[in-house]
């Protein structure tokens, strides 16, 4: 009895007396009015102009901390301050129990939420508050000696778009992983050098400016899309202008690192990047299992980080994060933030287009198709800090090799919102028809992305959701008030015909069962065909 009573004690004076990891959400911004009256003192005219070019208004999420509430905070007697979100209005704290507890009696505290959920049992929920261009296609095509590279980009027929000289000028990746050590010497890397493609970078394990140290992780995944050695390896954004981001601590596994991850993404979004590539992923394997993630956390809104990734697609980023490579494993799901619903989640093939066994699998949590595409992540070409090109593999490589080909889909496509695009690629895939949480919507075709009917007509088309559950929108010029819409079966059967307006877009599919659709749409001067996937 008495060693059973030591023990308790001992146990309960860990508890108490243990550091712990937590998020403190605050339940206003006070200043938030001076934010809106001059936006620029917190975002850059980039960050603004694409919210203007896609139609975002500027919100509560984009007006920075009330910093009196964080110097509060810091100032409480126990408690640092390890990272914060002003998207979240959040403090990502380490401290004890008993003192992170002690912050719920301030006026400005919404909610404590602690990384070790069996302490969350009493915690409140938090609420959330939330010129057109004519492209000519160029006559000019160049041939890159992509050498060893080549399959992992005319997997994609990427090559198509690079032969029209759309590899990525004009579009800025933030790139968010655990160390960037060489690409400041290395030749691989001397055409983003030599070009000023490499626009900064920051630290955020270190606090730190030197970017170019860490785990060399992301030289490689760098290498994929901004490499350039002829003959050996060709990026698949190589003009592309990129920011270096550390977010990883490589000696441990901590929730902090998501905490750093929504900092960067943050931080890419004021700077005015166009897309975050991450091969970073979060679920088990902390250091210590109590912040472990489960597979129920996979749903794409209960993550931190999966949150901010959402808030960052929001404010016209497009996101991609790798998979994960828990294939083989136990537990086999993709972990965050591939899990929330607007990140593209990229799985890896081999170089014959079959899944890589250690390629993580969906569906989420709540039922998603994840992975959503595929690239090659077996036996990718990449450089090493030394400039030595070999192979590596792992949805690290797939996920960047995919978001080069992105931004040169954009560049094709500048016009086009991060939604429009994301369903592009989507909607190019082989396995658009029929996903499956293995392939996801399967392996993307970039050429087929190069019709001539979109270099014609500029004009802002999109259907959305798609895949759709219940109903169909569509986005189109205000140019072209009334449209037709008729949708088809795969046998040419006249099923749904109706008339819509800009004020009224929407098309319930209610009547169809789940499959494969095709759909016209006509409106004066405007013609489009397409494909629609009832889920």
């Amino acid at each position: 009895m008495k060693y059973n009573f030591t023990f308790l004690l001992l146990l309960l004076s860990f508890t108490v007396f243990s550091q712990q990891e937590a998020w403190v959400y605050f339940n206003a911004k006070p200043n938030a009015q001076q934010f809106f009256n001059n936006p620029l003192a917190e975002l850059s005219q980039k960050a603004l102009d694409r919210r203007t070019n896609q139609n975002i208004t500027l919100d509560f999420t984009d007006a920075p901390l009330e910093t009196s509430f964080v110097d509060q905070i810091r100032a409480s007697a126990g408690i640092t301050v390890m990272a914060q979100s002003k998207w979240l209005n959040a403090l990502h704290i380490r401290g004890t129990e008993t003192n992170i507890n002690a912050l719920k009696i301030l006026s400005f505290v919404q909610k404590i939420d602690f990384a070790d959920k069996a302490l969350n049992t009493t915690a409140k929920k938090v609420s959330e508050t939330r010129t057109s261009q004519t492209l000519d296609k160029l006559k000019t095509t160049i041939d890159y000696s992509y050498g060893n590279s080549a399959n992992q980009i005319q997997m994609l027929n990427g090559q198509v778009l690079h032969k029209q000289n759309f590899t990525g000028e004009g579009k800025i990746i933030a790139v968010l992983d655990a160390g960037f050590p060489g690409v400041n010497t290395a030749q691989p890397f001397e055409n983003l050098r030599n070009n000023n493609r490499i626009l900064g970078g920051y630290d955020f394990t270190t606090r730190n400016t030197n970017f170019y140290t860490g785990d060399n992780h992301g030289t490689l995944v760098l290498s994929t899309m901004g490499g350039y050695k002829v003959n050996a390896l060709v990026g698949t954004a190589p003009n592309a202008s990129y920011y270096l981001f550390i977010t990883e601590i490589d000696a441990i596994e901590n929730p902090v690192e998501e905490s750093l991850w929504v900092e960067a993404a943050e931080r890419a979004d004021a700077l005015g990047v166009d897309i975050i590539t991450t091969s970073l992923g979060y679920f088990g394997q902390r250091d210590e299992p109590r912040y472990n993630h489960t597979y129920s956390d996979m749903n794409g809104t209960t993550n931190f980080v999966s949150r901010g990734a959402e808030i960052a697609f929001s404010k016209g980023i497009l996101v991609l994060a790798s998979a994960g490579n828990e294939g083989t494993e136990v537990e086999k799901h993709i972990g965050s933030p591939a899990d929330a619903l607007s990140v593209l989640a990229i799985g890896s093939v081999t170089a014959s287009k079959l899944k890589s066994s250690f390629s993580s699998i969906g569906p989420s949590y709540d039922g998603r198709i994840k992975p959503d595409i595929m690239a090659q992540g077996s036996a990718s070409v990449v450089s090493d800090a030394n400039g030595n090109i070999g192979t590596s593999n792992g949805t690290s490589f797939s996920c960047p090799i995919m978001a080069g080909m992105a931004a040169c889909l954009w560049q094709a496509f500048p016009t086009k919102t991060n939604q429009q695009i994301r369903q592009m690629i989507l909607e190019s895939s082989d396995k658009f028809a029929t996903p499956n949480n293995n392939y996801g919507y399967g392996i993307p075709n970039f050429g087929s992305t190069l019709g001539v009917e979109n270099f014609k007509d500029s004009t802002s088309f999109s259907v959305y959701p798609n895949p759709a559950k219940t109903t169909v929108s569509f986005s189109y010029s205000e140019q072209n008030e009334a449209a037709s819409v008729i949708i088809y079966s795969v046998l040419g059967q006249k099923l749904i015909e109706k008339q819509i307006t800009n004020q009224n877009p929407t098309l319930s599919l209610q009547s169809l069962k789940s499959g494969l659709y095709f759909y016209t749409f006509d409106a004066e001067g405007l013609h489009k065909t397409g494909k629609i996937v009832k889920q």
